[in-house]
């Protein structure tokens, strides 16, 4: 899925401050970014790039390129002793007029284990100091539906709350949501005729180890309308093209209609 549909014409870096941590459930650190003079609230599926600093790093260099393309080709010549970690988001809340955003980390596995962001977001203290760059709302169908269908697991959860806030009060729909624990629901607004399925792996009856692997079996098990939909897929790299090869092979939905993105994957930390 392309993430250039709705992206700012005036993007600029930005160096947002650690105001509030708040651990908001088992598997879920929230964090509110400060200091983000000019942000914009894109609705929907609203995504940032964050820039951390490597161990040993004592100064945050970020790219002074504000292009997609040109700021990823300025880090990628960075030497690694320079070059800081960069993680996509998507924005939990946005509250433009005090330059302020919330984000919510899901802290997988161990401390060994997990990521840079998840280890900041685990640590992070008022005035801890990180780079922002606001990249605009990648859930922009652009073919008519009655229908939206949401599938993914827990790093989905921020980017389904903001779709399903953003929706008409009229949309109807189904959100297939799988997360680790009863404990990480999360309360948000959606409209009256849009089915959101809480998955819980805990509470499954089989072990599924794999995040995604459940949501794909309720997905394969529900029945959908019989009309034109909209789907959205994402999480877990299995999950997000599992759940779209799904709907386009065994459903007969149009590859149009229906977007993906894998946001990570299972075992496999992201190096650069």
């Amino acid at each position: 899925m392309s993430r250039k549909k709705n992206t700012p014409t005036d993007r600029k870096f930005m160096m947002a401050e650690v105001v509030k941590s708040e651990r908001i459930s088992p598997n879920f650190v929230r964090l509110t970014l400060a200091g983000l003079d000019g942000l914009k609230a894109w609705g929907a599926d609203h995504w940032c790039r964050l820039f951390f600093t490597r161990e040993g790093q004592d100064v945050l260099a970020l790219p002074t390129r504000t292009s997609e393309i040109g700021w990823y080709l300025q880090y990628l010549a960075t030497p690694k002793a320079r070059r800081p970690w960069v993680r996509a988001y998507t924005v939990r809340e946005a509250r433009p007029d005090v330059g302020e955003v919330d984000i919510d980390f899901v802290i997988h596995g161990d401390h060994e284990s997990m990521g840079p962001a998840a280890k900041f977001a685990l640590e992070a203290k008022p005035g801890d100091r990180l780079g922002f760059l606001d990249q605009g709302s990648a859930f922009t169908p652009d073919h008519p539906h009655d229908w939206t269908l949401l599938v993914g697991d827990e790093t989905a959860l921020p980017a389904f709350a903001g779709i399903c806030r953003a929706l008409p009060k009229s949309a109807k729909g189904i959100a297939i949501i799988e997360i680790p624990s009863a404990e990480d629901k999360q309360n948000f607004d959606a409209p009256a005729d849009m089915d959101i399925k809480w998955v819980v792996r805990e509470e499954s009856a089989q072990s599924y180890e794999k995040p995604g692997e459940l949501a794909l079996k309720v997905l394969a098990e529900t029945t959908l309308p019989n009309s034109e939909v909209h789907a959205h897929t994402i999480g877990e790299a299995g999950l997000a093209t599992g759940a779209r090869r799904h709907l386009i092979q065994e459903r007969g939905i149009p590859k149009r209609n229906v977007d993906f993105a894998g946001y990570w994957r299972y075992r496999r930390a992201q190096t650069s």
